[in-house]
């Protein structure tokens, strides 16, 4: 945990690095200060508006336990009970209109969060897999992954931007260093580098939130279950044929990497440019923490209780048999 956290500060303040690289290279002392003050405001505004922004992104509606929906009502139970077992303050609770099945969690720290769940998620999955979804979510809440993400979002998005700056500004090109050469390099270089280090922060924090999730909804294996017919829908298999179009995603592909799995389509392999590691891989380790092979990641939260937490109780046997009642009632 320690040594991901230390990877993660050290993967930012090279994107930070980065920026202010290209700052000089543009406009020499003057760009690297500009840039370097731009890449606070950016960063200031996302700290405090990411939420509103994301959640608006997506016309992401609010709801609670008192839905008149079922299904709904169920999902938002099930949030709050888990909330409330690890210790977390409340988030809020809402849904998108959307037919792909897929989460993302966002929020500045845990008192100002939010989880959200694609209507996708909650007619195509049952209510362990979608508990399990949003166990890793409010994993992600509990580790502030969503405040690290944002960051690392708004410095990558604004190094791509004044990339393509640098042909237009910045003298002419026989004074740039490396002259119309040079600042061609900048233009798809620097983009492409920043976009790798804010891929590898976003692989590394996902393992990690698969086995916080893991942990607090108690439930390992349904967390697998759901991660395969996500990537299954979402996706069209392992070919990547065919799969849920996310339409507002891919208008915003800066925000991908915030979902559960990747919500673009054609992008579920685990290679140097996935925002995500690939959903096999996940499925793994989460069978082996099921085994009893991995221990799930320990708790972060301020009440520490020491108590197992147990499954839901539409998951419990019945009198030594399986519980054959509908998992959505």
């Amino acid at each position: 945990m320690e040594n991901n956290h230390l990877r993660t500060f050290v993967l930012i303040a090279g994107l930070t690095a980065l920026f202010m690289g290209i700052g000089y290279l543009i406009g020499g002392q003057i760009g690297m200060i500009i840039a370097l003050v731009l890449a606070g405001a950016g960063n200031f505004f996302s700290y405090w508006n990411a939420d509103k922004i994301v959640l608006s992104m997506y016309k992401a509606k609010e709801v609670d336990s008192s839905h008149p929906d079922p299904v709904v009502r169920a999902y938002a139970q099930d949030v709050e009970e888990m909330v409330s077992n690890a210790g977390m303050p409340m988030p809020r609770i809402t849904i998108i209109e959307n037919p792909q099945p897929n989460a993302f969690a966002t929020g500045r720290n845990p008192e100002n969060a939010a989880v959200a769940a694609t209507t996708g998620l909650l007619s195509m999955l049952n209510r362990r897999e979608v508990r399990g979804v949003m166990g890793h979510e409010l994993a992600h809440v509990r580790n502030r992954d969503t405040l690290t993400m944002t960051i690392t979002a708004t410095i990558a998005g604004a190094i791509s931007a004044l990339a393509n700056f640098a042909f237009f500004f910045g003298g002419n090109d026989r004074e740039r260093p490396g002259g119309l050469i040079g600042t061609l390099a900048i233009m798809f270089l620097a983009p492409m580098a920043a976009s790798l280090v804010q891929m590898a922060i976003s692989r590394g924090r996902e393992y990690e939130a698969d086995a916080g999730g893991a942990e607090i909804s108690g439930d390992p294996q349904a967390l697998a279950s759901a991660l395969q017919k996500i990537e299954q829908i979402a996706h069209g298999g392992a070919r990547g044929q065919g799969g849920a179009v996310n339409m507002d995603a891919e208008r915003n592909p800066a925000t991908a990497h915030m979902f559960i799995i990747n919500p673009l389509n054609g992008r579920g392999a685990d290679n140097l440019f996935s925002t995500h590691p690939a959903t096999q891989n996940r499925v793994e380790v989460l069978m082996k923490m099921t085994r009893g092979d991995t221990p799930p990641s320990k708790p972060h939260s301020p009440r520490k209780t020491g108590k197992k937490v147990d499954l839901p109780a539409f998951a419990r046997p019945v009198d030594g048999k399986k519980n054959t009642k509908s998992p959505w009632e």
